[in-house]
């Protein structure tokens, strides 16, 4: 009897109209085969389990927090199980945990909790990449050379710098100029992309002549190579993505790492950043420019209309440029693509 009365009260719980799921779906984008539960694997990431549910899987943060021992959708684990449940007609994720048949403590390193997007794709452009104005840049110190006027060094070399550091600190970065960013629609300068070469200390100096001892090295450090403050930067595995400020546009200046055409978790760099107000976790829509075809009647061009071809995540940002993860992408995303909120 107990069961039959748990059953019957389960089924009026559970059970609605046609009406009543499809109004929530439509209120709230759910995916029309969104699952009951998922169980978190190894390599999942909250925007993959949110995308199982949400048809917009950034809005994730509206939709976590059912269960009151998880205040942080940061931290879960592979064999959680993710549910659906619903709270005042609107959706929620709820966390359940194996609790097994006796009380226990759950010891997980924090380490092992999933991310929120795949780290793999931007911890050496968190780590290696970053853009310098047009002033520090000319400021920065430049590489004279190797002992022995040796031209091409690397880790175990000591070279030779000349000018005064942006920054008073042994540790301190080699970088090269891999690319100009200008603004596509006003021609301003927006900096200079640097790639890390080398890691070295500054062991000694004399007038402006900088000696460097080199200790770990990517590629050979040559000569005009700049010499830039390393960057304390922990690897930042907690992002809450929102929309991008409204009414802020811009436009992909480049696809990093070397690359013509992008697709999903390829990083961009787009033309816009602090100043503008981006903050790390803005969500920008990508739309495709409209490719060109001949019309058949009167043989004249005609531009086909934009069409959104995914989202991307903003990762890290400067003064005037920030880096963004391709995180869903429909077509080919390229240089020029524009920007704009979600």
């Amino acid at each position: 009897m107990k069961n039959l009365f748990y059953g019957l009260l389960a089924t009026l719980i559970v059970v609605m109209t046609p009406v009543q799921a499809e109004t929530r779906k439509d209120s709230l984008l759910l995916n029309e085969d969104y699952p009951e539960s998922y169980v978190v694997v190894k390599g999942d990431t909250l925007w993959d389990i949110s995308g199982r549910f949400l048809k917009s899987p950034w809005k994730w943060p509206e939709v976590w927090g059912v269960n009151p021992q998880v205040d942080n959708p940061h931290l879960i684990y592979p064999g959680d199980i993710i549910y659906l449940t619903w709270v005042d007609g609107q959706p929620r994720l709820g966390v359940k945990r194996d609790s097994g048949i006796y009380p226990r403590a759950r010891v997980s390193p924090l380490d092992q909790a999933i991310p929120a997007i795949p780290l793999r794709d931007i911890n050496s452009f968190l780590n290696n990449n970053r853009v310098l104005s047009e002033d520090l840049m000319q400021k920065a110190p430049y590489i004279l050379g190797g002992r022995n006027e040796r031209i091409i060094a690397g880790a175990g070399d000591r070279v030779y710098a000349r000018g005064e550091l942006l920054q008073e600190q042994p540790g301190q970065g080699v970088y090269r100029s891999d690319n100009q960013y200008v603004d596509p629609e006003t021609g301003e300068f927006l900096g200079y992309e640097l790639l890390k070469i080398a890691d070295g200390t500054v062991v000694a100096r004399h007038d402006d002549v900088l000696t460097l001892d080199l200790s770990k090295s990517h590629q050979e450090v040559r000569v005009k190579d700049r010499v830039v403050p390393t960057e304390e930067t922990r690897i930042q595995s907690v992002f809450y993505p929102k929309p991008s400020p409204e009414g802020v546009k811009g436009q992909i200046l480049s696809i990093l790492g070397g690359v013509n055409d992008a697709g999903q978790f390829n990083v961009v760099a787009l033309n816009r950043g602090l100043r503008e107000g981006i903050e790390t976790g803005h969500v920008f829509a990508i739309y495709r420019k409209g490719e060109l075809i001949k019309d058949p009647i009167t043989n004249d061009l005609v531009e086909l209309p934009e069409e959104r071809s995914g989202e991307l995540m903003i990762f890290k940002v400067f003064e005037k440029v920030s880096y963004g993860l391709i995180m869903r992408s429909t077509n080919v995303v390229s240089v020029g693509d524009k920007l704009q909120q979600p």
